[in-house]
């Protein structure tokens, strides 16, 4: 297994393929067609998930913060992060992409976010507008999925693998509010070590590019400090073990086995990151606002 020195230098990559060069140039573009901005964020890392060149492009605009896949992350750790991210400008909801009324939730809370707006133009004597709203984020928050589940059928093209939403899109929610779907685009490098582990933990970055075996062992080591018995009673591992042997035994305990009966801890990695991805290691959050605001 690679050392953490070695893993820390492929995190720093650039990864910023061509179309997201250009995806961030039409975002530009086209945010002068758009009222506000609805950014989707991962709950269980709403900070990692957080793109820094997001910044730039949505400027002053209102926005409302999308905390998708909560049914995968810790209730304890989203209601603080809706605490911490709400402020004047900006509205922050936990939504269930797949099970929740998401059209009424979204038009909702962005009739709130453009309050100021739609009173402005009923004081002039201007029946209000569609309200239209650009939704944005990185790779694989569920983005796609919303769009999706919003106008009931395969309105975006939608995988669970980075960077497949490839083009602009609109989408009519109600009378009341349309939505241009945008590709999701990450940043050219992660400085920071923890945001990529994290981001690569949740699949946003492709498997391929990080070694699997270093990602499950810093998973291991999270689970073990934050989350105690959940690896015990999914693998049926000894947690005071250090996090490698935990590994160890995890492909042990699941037969994990090469030819000439080696350990094949590449199996068991993969194991352990899907089964976290998942959902099925329980609802687990990677990151507090504490460790956000340290980080920021």
């Amino acid at each position: 297994m690679k050392d953490n020195e070695q893993n820390a230098s492929k995190l720093n990559i650039n990864w910023f393929p061509g179309h997201m060069t250009k995806a961030k140039r039409e975002m530009q573009e086209k945010l002068k067609m758009v009222d506000m901005v609805i950014e989707c964020r991962d709950a269980r890392i709403p900070y990692s998930s957080k793109n820094p060149l997001l910044e730039e492009i949505i400027q002053q605009k209102p926005r409302l913060i999308l905390l998708t896949k909560i049914d995968k992350a810790d209730p304890v750790r989203t209601k603080e992060w809706i605490d911490c991210l709400s402020n004047d400008t900006t509205q922050v909801l936990a939504v269930n992409v797949l099970k929740d009324n998401v059209v009424s939730l979204i038009t909702a809370a962005s009739q709130e976010c453009m309050k100021a707006m739609i009173e402005r133009q009923k004081r002039r004597g201007i029946n209000p507008r569609a309200i239209r709203a650009m939704v944005v984020g990185i790779p694989n928050v569920g983005k796609s999925t919303l769009i999706n589940r919003i106008a009931n059928k395969k309105a975006v093209q939608a995988a669970d693998r980075p960077g497949v939403t490839r083009s602009l899109t609109w989408v009519k929610v109600t009378k009341g509010l349309e939505l241009l779907d945008t590709p999701g685009v990450l940043w050219p490098k992660f400085e920071d070590q923890q945001v990529g582990l994290r981001l690569a933990l949740i699949g946003s970055i492709r498997d391929e590019i990080l070694n699997q075996d270093e990602m499950a062992i810093e998973l291991i080591e999270y689970l073990k400090n934050h989350y105690q018995g959940i690896l015990a009673d999914r693998y049926q591992v000894d947690e005071n073990e250090d996090k490698v042997k935990i590994l160890e035994q995890i492909a042990l305990n699941r037969n994990c086995k090469m030819k000439g009966n080696e350990l094949d801890y590449e199996k068991a990695s993969k194991i352990v990151l899907e089964e976290f991805r998942n959902g099925k290691l329980g609802k687990i959050s990677l990151e507090t606002p504490e460790e956000g605001t340290k980080e920021a």
